[in-house]
């Protein structure tokens, strides 16, 4: 079968930008679309092509025209699910093909994907799940049973079996086809130092709850790891890529595999550099293994410090505390690496809210702070939460740079302050 895989283009909008013409805050996706490549890497009988909108914006038509499809999937997080249905309707009026959506947002809200144009939806991981459904629609045999695979039905609930993703989902004996974007190569650059960079998968999903956050709907709240030798030939397959950034929500979850990992890259050979999440408690509480990660590779950090104080922490759900994300900053300052902080500031900042953070950010060493602001996305607890307040239902905006709840500042002048702040923490930014 032709399987035609395709990741949506840059499609987020910005009210910033719109209404008071402030672009520093457009929110722009770039790097490979790994989760396509994983597709593509479990479909060895059949003819794969994947689209990359993101390089190719205008090559929709063009590659249908030269790649018939029998099945097309596409994938989207939150702030292109319009988007990806759009392109679901494109497709039906171009083709007879059968048109799957997966992908992080199809994960936590189905719902959404209900649609005419639509024939099937894929959620959790569906590396496993996305191959049995070609294979039962090759045969032309029932694919409704299966694991992780909902038939859509318009205008009727979508009934949705309880995720259970196990390691057999990941499919560990069948690597990504980076081949297939081999085109798109030069497009995936870490952009102010123009060095290439690759995606690679070491494991999927999160131990933890945070409030905000759309990972427990990939795996049902759980956290599956590939083996030690699967990551290192994934890498190894990345032939000429300098800095390999590892996606996981959390690569350091299981520290003796993450220390076991950190001790089979140093002895590879394959002489990366790498950049990987990690939570500020187990920096601290391991600091001897992010020295052996250091010797293996390891150039920057990714923590999510989210807040600066123990109350909003716990607002959140976040399991940690002010003073151990201060601990783990003099940690990884004293090791040399690189932090790439992560923060979220909330649409009810007031005047003082936005001069703590510019005073914190001023006075601690945090390489690269990236500042978003809380999205209740669907799908998540804090959308529950936060439901009633939300004011902007488009999920265009749900870039995590919009405030899609009522601002407590004038909304000019919290996007005025979020620039700037986030102009400031830039400012002697280094990767």
């Amino acid at each position: 079968m032709n399987i035609f895989l395709i990741n949506p283009p840059n499609c987020g909008r910005s009210i910033p930008e719109e209404r008071y013409g402030i672009t520093s805050l457009k929110q722009i996706f770039r790097g490979e679309p790994l989760a396509l490549e994983e597709l593509a890497g479990n479909l060895l009988e059949h003819n794969v092509r994947i689209l990359d909108l993101k390089a190719d914006p205008d090559g929709l038509d063009r590659e249908l025209r030269e790649f018939p499809p029998d099945v097309v999937g596409i994938t989207g997080v939150t702030c292109e699910a319009n988007t990806v249905l759009q392109l679901a309707v494109k497709v039906k009026e171009a083709c007879r093909a059968i048109v799957v959506i997966g992908g992080i947002h199809a994960s936590n809200d189905p719902g959404f994907f209900n649609h005419a144009a639509v024939d099937y939806i894929v959620v959790g991981i569906g590396k496993k799940a996305f191959a049995d459904l070609v294979c039962a629609l090759e045969s032309d045999t029932d694919a409704s049973a299966l694991p992780g695979v909902m038939r859509t039905r318009p205008g009727r609930a979508l009934e949705r079996p309880p995720l259970r993703n196990t390691v057999a989902d990941l499919v560990v004996e069948h690597s990504p086809n980076y081949e297939l974007v081999s085109r798109y190569r030069s497009h995936y650059i870490l952009e102010k130092l123009g060095i290439t960079m690759g995606f690679v998968a070491s494991a999927f999903g999160c131990p933890h709850r945070c409030l905000f956050c759309s990972i427990q709907g990939q795996t049902g709240g759980g956290y599956l790891t590939k083996p030690i030798e699967t990551v290192v030939r994934d890498i190894g397959l990345l032939v000429d890529i300098p800095v390999i950034r590892l996606v996981d929500a959390n690569t350091f979850g299981d520290v003796k595999r993450a220390t076991a990992l950190g001790r089979a890259l140093f002895e590879s050979g394959l002489k990366r550099q790498y950049l990987a999440d990690i939570r500020s408690d187990t920096v601290v509480r391991h600091p001897e293994m992010l020295r052996q990660w250091q010797e293996a590779g390891l150039r920057a950090v990714i923590i999510g410090f989210e807040e600066i104080d123990d109350a909003s922490l716990l607002a959140m759900n976040k399991a940690n505390k002010a003073s151990m994300n201060a601990e783990a900053i003099a940690i990884l300052n004293d090791l040399g690496i690189t932090i790439v902080g992560d923060f979220i500031i909330s649409p009810d900042y007031d005047e003082d809210d936005f001069d703590r953070l510019g005073t914190y950010l001023d006075t601690r060493r945090i390489d690269l702070p990236m500042i978003t602001v809380m999205t209740p996305l669907p799908g998540t607890a804090l959308y529950l939460q936060e439901h009633h307040r939300i004011i902007n239902h488009n999920l265009d905006y749900y870039t995590l740079t919009n405030a899609v709840t009522t601002t407590k500042l004038a909304e000019e002048r919290f996007y005025s302050r979020y620039a700037a702040l986030l102009a400031n923490s830039h400012q002697n930014a280094r990767l």
